[in-house]
């Protein structure tokens, strides 16, 4: 069931630069912590800071185009019985991540805020791969 040209490259750019700034700011944060003495631990931070704000920003073009393949994507593909496992593991960890981000943003508790943060990581980690095989699966059965 492929999408539109233009709505995948939309889909593909935002999930890319979800990639690369959680990538980025996990490098930038551990940089910043290592070096908090030396000169250069401020700049790791501030740059930590600028990936975190762009990360969240790309989540929310995500939430946008993750909303419009309800309708256009997922539902079709479902009554059709195509590629459901995979379909089903991607809304599965889509939602993982929007809710441990929630947490990320919302927990005040320093018990919630850790799990939340380690959860959002691995998910994270795992849905380039996840995305990429529920790709090849998809273009396999059709």
């Amino acid at each position: 069931m492929p999408l539109e040209p233009a709505f995948r490259i939309a889909l593909y750019a935002a999930f890319a630069v979800l990639l690369a700034t959680g990538v980025g700011w996990l490098l930038a944060d551990y940089l910043a912590d290592q070096m908090k003495d030396a000169a250069s631990g401020e700049g790791w931070q501030t740059a930590a800071a600028y990936l975190l704000m762009l990360h969240g920003g790309a989540s929310m073009a995500a939430l946008l185009l993750l909303g419009a393949l309800f309708p256009l994507h997922i539902r079709r593909g479902w009554r059709m019985g195509r590629n459901r496992a995979t379909g089903t593991a991607m809304v599965t960890f889509n939602a993982v991540l929007i809710l441990t981000a929630f947490g990320l943003y919302y927990f005040g508790s320093e018990l919630l805020r850790p799990w939340a943060s380690r959860l959002h990581i691995g998910v994270g980690a795992i849905l380039p791969v996840l995305f990429l095989v529920h790709i090849l699966v998809g273009r396999r059965s059709a």
